[in-house]
């Protein structure tokens, strides 16, 4: 009877139902109910064991014994969805994709986790989200800090709630920007005086607190001695602000906590020779990037405190180091053309082919047999080349990349003669060479004047490397150079106040292939040198730091002719109010273009500068 029990179980698998799928039929049920009853009296005799391997895991003695005087009906229903639990498996074929007959223990193939973003990633998309950009910009000091010396660095965290300053007596102050600026302490007259702050109510700074960048010394007999103060040449600050990087005079760097613990010394990283001029984190926050006195860039590996890679040229000073924004090479395809993101190249052809020289006028005011007198007139024996008849330039010079520096730009036009190449500089790009280039680009400028950009990818030494087209006219001497926010430009501050912006967009309507300078920018000669320039978030606008003060510029319609096609008369730049008698170090612009930070000290160099940290609030103009 067991048997033919079994039987009919088998036979009830091919209806490949299950309860709450199809109801049983009733005669079914009768005619299985009889057999369920004589086979549990043959087989009741056999023991404990086989009742209880017919039953549900995990029952007891009490259960077990209770279940003799079950519903038949309900005893069937458990015992037939037992059994094709058991079978069904059994009877399904394997399939191709994800089963395999050979591999019957394979492991499952992983589930993808959704995870929720974390609340940085939270904060950094509120910040810059939803963001309009205005028309124009007008900025103002609201807020003043006094320091003791020369301010060297500047850093913050992205929304601006922590900023630190490095100065060169060595300490690092942590100041709260929101409470500074919305609270009710002014300066008092001393710190007016100090400051120079003469007409008008200007707010002080709220300080957070203050830590030294000390390392310990080492005495002869091996002991630890009085740690030793060194000047703060650079800083950088983790989004987050959980924790900062200080490059120091002597070519160590140092990381410290910043929010929790503040001050702590974590780890010193030690690899240039001289002063740390300039640092810049990746996009990740897992490694940067440090441009010393030595020549030197150096990347970093945060995971390992170790240097990655090194990036060496013709060992001239770095003034400057930065990366390329993430989102460089998808302007136009992202947003479309014409666009907040996209820069019109407008005017007559031949105004645009004549922009692009580095000696030569864009805004339409100036010829250029004046430009070049201005430009004789800037020359220094001191930093400048001689003239070729020296006999130091006759011909083309070869270099270590191996390929050959010429005097033309390698674009198809004839802007000029260019600047000799120095000594084991890389060749200038072309277009063969820069159409190899990913958008992964790391920009280095150096103090005498050169400009170069790395292809990070490339790890070949003397390939994925080339330097920008410079005029013979332009003296050889750049304190600052940053990438336009959407990265498909550069500005780059020179010591005639001038503003060169090069063009390096490699697709688009406006891409010529390699890069090119664009327009100039050309500040009075009363200015003085450019110190400083920083970009603004809206890829449009920037603003460059003379002797003077500091002039906003709208970088897309200066130089441009109107909707008549006529050339703006008059000045076309801003003054922001503020700084003025001196070098400007660094100056900061947060994402959302709200607040713009400003230092002032020589960096080390020759030049006169000032004790005070200003703090701009920007006013969108629509």
């Amino acid at each position: 009877m067991a048997s033919d029990s079994e039987e009919d179980y088998d036979d009830l698998d091919f209806e490949n139902a299950s309860e709450g799928e199809e109801d049983i039929d009733e005669d079914i049920l009768d005619a299985l109910e009889g057999d369920l009853a004589a086979a549990a009296a043959a087989e009741g005799t056999e023991g404990e064991e086989d009742t209880d391997s017919e039953t549900s895991d995990g029952g007891s003695d009490d259960e077990d014994a209770d279940e003799e005087d079950v519903n038949p009906h309900k005893d069937l229903e458990r015992v037939l969805t037992q059994t094709l639990q058991e079978t069904a498996p059994q009877s399904k074929p394997p399939s191709p994709a994800t089963e395999s007959p050979l591999a019957p223990d394979a492991p499952p193939p992983p589930q993808v986790e959704n995870r929720p973003p974390s609340p940085a990633q939270l904060r950094r998309t509120k910040i810059v989200s939803g963001i309009k950009w205005p028309r124009s910009f007008t900025v103002e000091a609201i807020c003043a800090i006094p320091h003791p010396c020369a301010t060297h660095a500047l850093a913050s965290s992205l929304c601006m709630t922590h900023l630190i300053t490095g100065s060169d007596d060595g300490y690092i102050r942590d100041y709260d920007l929101f409470t500074a600026v919305n609270g009710k302490v002014f300066l008092t007259a001393p710190q007016r005086q100090h400051c120079g702050v003469i007409e008008g109510i200007m707010k002080a700074g709220q300080i957070r607190c203050w830590w030294e960048n000390a390392l310990p010394s080492m005495n002869p007999d091996g002991s630890v001695g009085e740690p030793s103060l060194y000047p703060i040449y650079s800083l950088a600050m983790q989004s987050d602000a959980l924790w900062s990087l200080a490059g120091s005079d002597q070519g160590h760097v140092a990381l410290f906590t910043v929010r929790h613990s503040p001050g702590r010394l974590c780890h010193v990283m030690h690899g240039h020779r001289g002063p740390v001029s300039s640092l810049a984190l990746q996009h990740d926050e897992k490694g940067f990037f440090s441009a010393g006195w030595d020549g030197e860039c150096l990347h970093w590996d945060l995971n390992t405190g170790q240097i990655a890679r090194r990036f060496s040229a013709h060992g001239a000073q770095l003034a400057a180091v930065a990366v390329r924004p993430l989102y460089t090479n998808s302007i136009q395809t992202q947003w479309g053309p014409g666009s907040e993101f996209t820069v019109p190249m407008r005017g007559p052809r031949n105004a645009r082919a004549n922009s692009s020289g580095g000696g030569q006028h864009s805004n339409g005011h100036l010829p250029k047999q004046e430009e070049d007198t201005k430009s004789d007139a800037s020359y220094d024996p001191l930093f400048d080349e001689p003239d070729a008849a020296d006999g130091e330039g006759d011909g083309p010079k070869l270099n270590p990349f191996g390929n050959s520096a010429g005097h033309q730009q390698p674009n198809g036009q004839n802007p000029g003669r260019g600047a000799i190449a120095p000594k084991g500089a890389p060749p200038i790009l072309d277009p063969a060479t820069y159409a190899a280039f990913s958008p992964d680009l790391l920009m280095t400028a150096h103090v005498d004047g050169q400009i170069i950009l790395w292809d990070r990818r490339v790890q070949t030494p003397g390939k994925g490397v080339g330097r920008l087209w410079m005029s013979e006219k332009t003296p050889p001497w750049c304190m600052s150079a940053c990438w336009s926010a959407d990265g498909s430009q550069v500005y780059v501050g020179r010591r005639n106040g001038t503003v060169e912006i090069y063009d390096v967009r490699q697709t688009g309507r406006a891409a010529s292939g390699t890069p090119k300078i664009w327009k100039t920018l050309r500040n009075p000669l009363s200015s003085g040198v450019v110190s400083c320039v920083v970009a603004f978030p809206d890829g449009r606008h920037l603003a460059c730091a003379s002797t003077d003060n500091i002039r906003l510029w709208n970088v897309a319609e200066a130089g441009e002719p109107d909707a008549y096609g006529k050339m703006k008369s008059g000045v076309q730049f801003k003054i922001i109010p503020g700084h003025h008698g001196g070098f400007v170090s660094q100056m900061l612009v947060d994402p959302a273009a709200r607040f713009l930070v400003s230092a002032s000290s020589n960096r080390g160099w020759h030049g006169e500068h000032t004790k005070t940290v200003f703090v701009h609030e920007v006013k969108h103009l629509w």
